[in-house]
Protein backbone atom coordinates (compact mmCIF):
# COMPACT_ATOMS: atom_id res chain seq x y z
CA UNK A 1 0.00 0.00 0.00
CA UNK A 2 1.90 3.62 -1.03
CA UNK A 3 0.35 6.95 -1.05
CA UNK A 4 1.01 8.68 -4.21
CA UNK A 5 0.18 11.75 -3.68
CA UNK A 6 -1.88 13.71 -1.17
CA UNK A 7 -4.50 17.21 -1.98
CA UNK A 8 -5.77 19.24 1.07
CA UNK A 9 -7.90 22.01 0.79
CA UNK A 10 -9.07 24.16 3.73
CA UNK A 11 -7.97 21.61 6.45
CA UNK A 12 -6.56 23.01 9.48
CA UNK A 13 -4.02 25.82 8.98
CA UNK A 14 -3.68 24.26 5.66
CA UNK A 15 -5.15 26.44 2.48
CA UNK A 16 -4.20 24.44 -0.30
CA UNK A 17 -1.89 21.63 -1.34
CA UNK A 18 -0.60 18.73 -3.46
CA UNK A 19 1.73 17.02 -2.48
CA UNK A 20 3.40 13.98 -4.55
CA UNK A 21 4.96 11.37 -1.94
CA UNK A 22 6.10 9.14 -4.59
CA UNK A 23 8.99 8.01 -2.05
CA UNK A 24 9.08 5.17 0.73
CA UNK A 25 10.25 7.85 3.50
CA UNK A 26 8.40 11.35 3.43
CA UNK A 27 9.76 13.50 6.18
CA UNK A 28 7.84 16.91 7.24
CA UNK A 29 10.36 19.37 9.19
CA UNK A 30 9.03 22.40 11.13
CA UNK A 31 9.04 23.89 14.57
CA UNK A 32 6.05 23.43 16.39
CA UNK A 33 2.47 24.89 15.41
CA UNK A 34 3.03 24.76 11.95
CA UNK A 35 1.06 22.18 10.77
CA UNK A 36 3.42 19.19 9.92
CA UNK A 37 1.41 17.19 12.55
CA UNK A 38 -1.99 18.40 10.09
CA UNK A 39 -0.42 16.56 7.67
CA UNK A 40 -0.15 13.05 9.31
CA UNK A 41 -3.46 13.45 10.80
CA UNK A 42 -5.15 14.18 7.10
CA UNK A 43 -3.77 11.11 5.96
CA UNK A 44 -5.08 8.81 9.38
CA UNK A 45 -8.62 11.09 9.13
CA UNK A 46 -8.09 9.88 5.09
CA UNK A 47 -7.82 6.63 6.26
CA UNK A 48 -10.74 6.37 9.26
CA UNK A 49 -12.74 9.13 8.41
CA UNK A 50 -11.86 10.79 11.79
CA UNK A 51 -8.98 12.44 13.95
CA UNK A 52 -6.68 10.80 16.47
CA UNK A 53 -6.75 14.41 18.05
CA UNK A 54 -10.56 15.53 17.57
CA UNK A 55 -14.39 14.00 17.23
CA UNK A 56 -15.42 17.26 15.70
CA UNK A 57 -15.39 17.68 12.34
CA UNK A 58 -15.66 21.55 12.58
CA UNK A 59 -11.94 21.28 14.20
CA UNK A 60 -10.88 20.03 11.18
CA UNK A 61 -12.16 22.51 8.58
CA UNK A 62 -9.77 25.65 8.02
CA UNK A 63 -10.67 29.11 10.07
CA UNK A 64 -13.31 30.75 8.84
CA UNK A 65 -14.46 28.34 5.68
CA UNK A 66 -17.53 26.19 5.61
CA UNK A 67 -15.78 23.08 4.47
CA UNK A 68 -12.66 21.10 3.88
CA UNK A 69 -11.55 18.66 1.09
CA UNK A 70 -8.67 15.85 1.44
CA UNK A 71 -8.03 13.53 -1.31
CA UNK A 72 -5.09 10.83 -2.04
CA UNK A 73 -4.29 8.90 -4.65
CA UNK A 74 -3.53 5.02 -3.24
CA UNK A 75 -1.65 2.08 -4.88
CA UNK A 76 -2.85 -0.75 -4.18
CA UNK A 77 -1.94 -4.68 -4.91
CA UNK A 78 -4.81 -4.86 -6.66
CA UNK A 79 -4.84 -1.22 -8.37
CA UNK A 80 -4.46 2.50 -8.08
CA UNK A 81 -7.92 3.88 -5.44
CA UNK A 82 -8.79 7.64 -5.49
CA UNK A 83 -10.01 8.55 -2.28
CA UNK A 84 -11.66 11.57 -1.67
CA UNK A 85 -13.14 13.20 1.97
CA UNK A 86 -15.20 16.15 2.15
CA UNK A 87 -16.06 17.67 5.67
CA UNK A 88 -18.70 20.23 6.71
CA UNK A 89 -20.58 21.23 10.05
CA UNK A 90 -23.43 18.77 8.74
CA UNK A 91 -20.94 15.76 7.91
CA UNK A 92 -19.03 13.66 5.71
CA UNK A 93 -18.74 12.98 2.31
CA UNK A 94 -16.63 9.86 1.21
CA UNK A 95 -16.09 8.77 -2.28
CA UNK A 96 -13.75 5.85 -3.82
CA UNK A 97 -12.76 6.49 -7.32
CA UNK A 98 -15.17 8.99 -8.16
CA UNK A 99 -17.95 6.79 -6.26
CA UNK A 100 -19.97 8.63 -3.61
CA UNK A 101 -19.96 5.72 -0.06
CA UNK A 102 -23.46 6.16 1.30
CA UNK A 103 -21.71 4.10 4.58
CA UNK A 104 -18.49 5.63 5.65
CA UNK A 105 -18.40 2.14 7.10
CA UNK A 106 -17.39 0.78 2.98
CA UNK A 107 -15.23 3.88 2.72
CA UNK A 108 -12.78 2.59 5.86
CA UNK A 109 -10.38 0.24 5.09
CA UNK A 110 -9.49 1.55 1.46
CA UNK A 111 -6.44 2.71 3.37
CA UNK A 112 -4.82 1.27 6.34
CA UNK A 113 -2.79 3.24 8.59
CA UNK A 114 -1.00 2.94 11.68
CA UNK A 115 0.33 5.55 13.69
CA UNK A 116 2.67 6.31 16.12
CA UNK A 117 3.13 9.50 18.87
CA UNK A 118 3.91 10.67 21.74
CA UNK A 119 0.51 10.23 23.04
CA UNK A 120 0.47 6.15 22.55
CA UNK A 121 1.93 5.71 25.40
CA UNK A 122 -1.52 6.33 27.49
CA UNK A 123 -2.25 2.97 25.58
CA UNK A 124 -0.08 1.50 28.32
CA UNK A 125 -0.93 3.33 31.04
CA UNK A 126 -3.93 6.02 30.94
CA UNK A 127 -7.69 5.11 30.69
CA UNK A 128 -10.17 2.06 29.60
CA UNK A 129 -11.40 4.23 27.42
CA UNK A 130 -7.84 4.85 25.54
CA UNK A 131 -7.72 1.29 25.08
CA UNK A 132 -10.89 0.72 23.89
CA UNK A 133 -10.42 2.65 21.56
CA UNK A 134 -6.95 1.24 20.61
CA UNK A 135 -9.24 -1.76 19.71
CA UNK A 136 -11.88 -0.07 18.14
CA UNK A 137 -9.73 1.68 15.64
CA UNK A 138 -7.16 -1.40 14.81
CA UNK A 139 -10.04 -4.00 14.09
CA UNK A 140 -12.06 -1.75 12.20
CA UNK A 141 -9.46 -0.92 9.61
CA UNK A 142 -9.41 -4.65 8.71
CA UNK A 143 -13.00 -5.76 9.55
CA UNK A 144 -15.33 -3.13 8.29
CA UNK A 145 -18.62 -5.16 9.54
CA UNK A 146 -17.25 -4.76 13.39
CA UNK A 147 -17.62 -1.27 12.86
CA UNK A 148 -21.30 -1.24 11.71
CA UNK A 149 -21.85 -3.77 14.67
CA UNK A 150 -20.26 -1.70 16.91
CA UNK A 151 -22.11 1.77 15.95
CA UNK A 152 -25.31 0.17 16.28
CA UNK A 153 -24.39 -1.19 20.12
CA UNK A 154 -23.62 2.30 20.82
CA UNK A 155 -26.89 3.28 20.04
CA UNK A 156 -28.70 0.42 22.02
CA UNK A 157 -26.26 1.56 25.05
CA UNK A 158 -28.27 5.01 24.92
CA UNK A 159 -31.58 3.74 24.82
CA UNK A 160 -30.73 1.12 27.33
CA UNK A 161 -29.45 4.33 29.79
CA UNK A 162 -32.52 6.60 29.22
CA UNK A 163 -34.41 3.16 30.34
CA UNK A 164 -32.79 2.52 33.16
CA UNK A 165 -33.00 6.21 34.28
CA UNK A 166 -36.57 6.15 34.20
CA UNK A 167 -37.17 2.63 35.35
CA UNK A 168 -38.38 3.58 39.09
CA UNK A 169 -41.24 5.40 37.99
CA UNK A 170 -42.09 3.20 34.75
CA UNK A 171 -42.22 0.19 36.80
CA UNK A 172 -43.38 -3.39 34.94
CA UNK A 173 -43.42 -1.31 31.63
CA UNK A 174 -39.52 -0.37 31.76
CA UNK A 175 -39.09 -4.01 32.05
CA UNK A 176 -40.74 -4.77 29.45
CA UNK A 177 -38.39 -2.45 27.24
CA UNK A 178 -35.47 -3.55 29.29
CA UNK A 179 -35.79 -7.20 27.89
CA UNK A 180 -36.29 -6.15 24.42
CA UNK A 181 -32.74 -3.68 24.74
CA UNK A 182 -30.95 -6.53 26.60
CA UNK A 183 -30.94 -8.74 23.98
CA UNK A 184 -30.27 -6.69 21.27
CA UNK A 185 -27.63 -5.55 23.11
CA UNK A 186 -26.04 -8.88 23.68
CA UNK A 187 -26.61 -9.82 20.21
CA UNK A 188 -24.22 -6.95 19.26
CA UNK A 189 -21.65 -7.04 22.04
CA UNK A 190 -21.21 -10.65 21.73
CA UNK A 191 -20.10 -10.04 18.03
CA UNK A 192 -17.44 -7.29 19.24
CA UNK A 193 -16.45 -9.06 22.49
CA UNK A 194 -15.59 -11.92 19.83
CA UNK A 195 -13.90 -9.78 17.06
CA UNK A 196 -11.68 -8.28 20.19
CA UNK A 197 -10.71 -11.57 21.60
CA UNK A 198 -9.43 -12.69 18.32
CA UNK A 199 -7.57 -9.30 17.68
CA UNK A 200 -5.94 -9.65 20.42
CA UNK A 201 -5.32 -13.38 20.86
CA UNK A 202 -3.05 -12.74 17.17
CA UNK A 203 -1.71 -9.22 18.17
CA UNK A 204 -0.29 -10.65 21.75
CA UNK A 205 1.45 -13.28 19.07
CA UNK A 206 3.45 -10.51 17.18
CA UNK A 207 3.99 -8.20 20.08
CA UNK A 208 5.66 -10.85 22.11
CA UNK A 209 8.12 -11.70 19.50
CA UNK A 210 8.73 -8.18 18.44
CA UNK A 211 8.88 -7.16 22.36
CA UNK A 212 11.90 -10.30 23.02
CA UNK A 213 13.57 -8.90 19.65
CA UNK A 214 13.83 -5.24 21.21
CA UNK A 215 14.78 -6.38 24.73
CA UNK A 216 17.29 -8.81 23.18
CA UNK A 217 15.45 -11.85 24.86
CA UNK A 218 15.27 -10.68 28.59
CA UNK A 219 11.53 -9.22 28.70
CA UNK A 220 8.46 -11.72 27.37
CA UNK A 221 5.66 -9.34 27.07
CA UNK A 222 1.60 -10.98 27.13
CA UNK A 223 -1.60 -9.19 26.79
CA UNK A 224 -4.57 -9.82 29.06
CA UNK A 225 -8.17 -9.19 27.84
CA UNK A 226 -10.39 -7.57 30.43
CA UNK A 227 -14.31 -8.19 29.11
CA UNK A 228 -17.11 -7.09 32.22
CA UNK A 229 -18.35 -10.50 32.61
CA UNK A 230 -16.52 -14.01 32.91
CA UNK A 231 -15.86 -15.74 29.29
CA UNK A 232 -14.22 -19.00 30.55
CA UNK A 233 -12.31 -19.17 27.58
CA UNK A 234 -14.40 -19.96 25.30
CA UNK A 235 -15.79 -18.11 21.62
CA UNK A 236 -19.20 -19.70 21.02
CA UNK A 237 -21.58 -16.67 20.74
CA UNK A 238 -24.12 -19.08 22.36
CA UNK A 239 -22.42 -19.47 25.18
CA UNK A 240 -21.18 -15.71 25.47
CA UNK A 241 -24.76 -14.89 24.87
CA UNK A 242 -25.97 -16.83 27.99
CA UNK A 243 -22.88 -15.37 30.16
CA UNK A 244 -23.27 -12.08 29.25
CA UNK A 245 -27.27 -12.09 29.93
CA UNK A 246 -26.59 -13.95 33.27
CA UNK A 247 -24.42 -10.73 33.94
CA UNK A 248 -27.07 -8.21 33.18
CA UNK A 249 -29.21 -10.40 35.57
CA UNK A 250 -27.17 -9.88 38.63
CA UNK A 251 -25.93 -6.14 38.04
CA UNK A 252 -29.85 -5.34 37.13
CA UNK A 253 -30.10 -3.37 40.52
CA UNK A 254 -26.97 -1.72 40.58
CA UNK A 255 -27.81 -0.81 36.88
CA UNK A 256 -31.43 1.04 38.04
CA UNK A 257 -29.85 2.53 41.30
CA UNK A 258 -26.96 4.46 38.70
CA UNK A 259 -29.20 4.43 35.56
CA UNK A 260 -26.01 3.43 33.22
CA UNK A 261 -25.57 0.10 31.59
CA UNK A 262 -22.37 -1.60 33.46
CA UNK A 263 -21.50 -4.43 31.72
CA UNK A 264 -20.76 -4.95 28.03
CA UNK A 265 -17.96 -4.40 25.77
CA UNK A 266 -17.75 -0.77 26.17
CA UNK A 267 -16.78 -1.40 29.94
CA UNK A 268 -13.74 -3.49 28.65
CA UNK A 269 -9.98 -3.38 28.66
CA UNK A 270 -6.74 -4.91 28.29
CA UNK A 271 -3.94 -5.21 30.74
CA UNK A 272 0.15 -5.71 29.89
CA UNK A 273 2.64 -7.88 31.51
CA UNK A 274 6.36 -8.01 31.51
CA UNK A 275 7.78 -11.38 32.77
CA UNK A 276 4.44 -11.68 34.20
CA UNK A 277 4.31 -7.87 35.96
CA UNK A 278 1.41 -5.97 35.37
CA UNK A 279 3.47 -2.94 33.16
CA UNK A 280 0.94 0.02 34.36
CA UNK A 281 1.54 -0.79 38.03
CA UNK A 282 5.17 -2.14 37.92
CA UNK A 283 6.89 -1.45 34.82
CA UNK A 284 9.19 1.54 34.49
CA UNK A 285 8.57 4.57 32.02
CA UNK A 286 10.72 3.18 29.07
CA UNK A 287 8.99 -0.52 29.88
CA UNK A 288 5.86 1.44 29.25
CA UNK A 289 7.42 2.77 26.04
CA UNK A 290 9.05 -0.29 24.34
CA UNK A 291 5.20 -2.14 25.42
CA UNK A 292 3.43 0.60 23.22
CA UNK A 293 6.18 0.55 20.27
CA UNK A 294 6.09 -3.31 20.67
CA UNK A 295 2.22 -2.95 19.99
CA UNK A 296 2.49 -0.15 17.04
CA UNK A 297 5.08 -2.61 15.31
CA UNK A 298 2.94 -5.69 15.77
CA UNK A 299 -0.11 -3.59 14.69
CA UNK A 300 2.07 -3.65 11.28
CA UNK A 301 2.37 -7.40 11.19
CA UNK A 302 -1.35 -7.68 11.77
CA UNK A 303 -2.31 -5.90 9.50
CA UNK A 304 -0.54 -7.17 6.90
CA UNK A 305 -1.40 -10.95 7.72
CA UNK A 306 -5.09 -9.60 7.37
CA UNK A 307 -5.32 -7.82 4.63
CA UNK A 308 -2.29 -9.19 2.05
CA UNK A 309 -0.40 -5.90 2.12
CA UNK A 310 1.64 -3.21 4.81
CA UNK A 311 0.23 0.08 6.16
CA UNK A 312 1.31 3.14 5.94
CA UNK A 313 2.83 4.05 8.77
CA UNK A 314 2.81 7.69 10.11
CA UNK A 315 5.55 8.76 12.96
CA UNK A 316 4.65 11.90 14.54
CA UNK A 317 7.74 12.97 16.44
CA UNK A 318 8.15 10.12 18.33
CA UNK A 319 11.85 9.16 16.59
CA UNK A 320 13.80 11.68 19.08
CA UNK A 321 11.68 10.72 21.87
CA UNK A 322 13.36 6.76 21.54
CA UNK A 323 16.94 5.17 22.36
CA UNK A 324 19.28 4.12 20.09
CA UNK A 325 18.01 0.47 20.22
CA UNK A 326 13.97 1.24 20.14
CA UNK A 327 14.91 3.63 17.17
CA UNK A 328 16.95 1.03 15.20
CA UNK A 329 14.16 -1.50 15.79
CA UNK A 330 11.91 0.52 14.35
CA UNK A 331 13.39 1.49 11.38
CA UNK A 332 14.63 -1.86 10.70
CA UNK A 333 10.75 -3.27 10.67
CA UNK A 334 10.11 -0.66 8.12
CA UNK A 335 12.84 -0.44 6.02
CA UNK A 336 11.98 -1.15 2.24
CA UNK A 337 8.73 -2.81 3.46
CA UNK A 338 6.39 -0.18 4.72
CA UNK A 339 5.90 3.91 3.46
CA UNK A 340 6.64 5.73 5.87
CA UNK A 341 5.70 9.54 6.92
CA UNK A 342 7.88 11.15 9.71
CA UNK A 343 7.37 14.53 11.61
CA UNK A 344 10.28 16.22 13.28
CA UNK A 345 11.36 19.39 14.36
CA UNK A 346 15.43 18.84 13.37
CA UNK A 347 17.05 16.22 10.53
CA UNK A 348 19.03 15.32 13.26
CA UNK A 349 16.39 13.16 15.05
CA UNK A 350 16.32 10.86 11.75
CA UNK A 351 18.83 7.90 11.42
CA UNK A 352 21.12 8.83 8.30
CA UNK A 353 20.26 5.36 6.11
CA UNK A 354 16.83 6.81 5.54
CA UNK A 355 17.83 10.17 3.95
CA UNK A 356 19.45 9.71 1.09
CA UNK A 357 16.08 8.61 -1.06
CA UNK A 358 13.56 10.35 0.85
CA UNK A 359 11.61 13.17 0.12
CA UNK A 360 12.29 16.04 2.78
CA UNK A 361 9.25 18.87 2.96
CA UNK A 362 9.97 21.90 5.52
CA UNK A 363 6.77 23.21 6.74
CA UNK A 364 5.80 26.44 7.87
CA UNK A 365 2.37 28.44 8.92
CA UNK A 366 0.59 25.85 6.80
CA UNK A 367 2.70 26.20 4.06
CA UNK A 368 4.89 23.16 2.43
CA UNK A 369 8.25 23.43 0.74
CA UNK A 370 10.82 21.07 -0.99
Amino acid sequence: MFVKNIQLQNYRNVKQIELSTEQNVNIFIGQNAQGKTNLLEAIFVLALTKSHRTDKNKELIGWGENSAHLGALIDKKYGPVNLELNLSPQGKQAKINGLEQKKLSNFIGALNVVMFAPEDLEIVKGTPGVRRRFLDIEIGQVQPNYIYALQQYQKIVIQRNNVLKNAWQQGASSQAMLDVWNEQLVTHGVKIIKKRKQFISKLEQWAKTIHEGITDGLEQLSIQYLPSFPMDGTEDEAVLFEHFMIKLSQMKEQEVRRGITLVGPHRDDLSFYINDKEVQTFGSQGQQRTTALSLKLAEIELIHEEIGEYPVLLLDDVLSELDQNRQTQLIETFQSKVQTFITTTGIESIHASKLKDANIYHVRAGNVMR
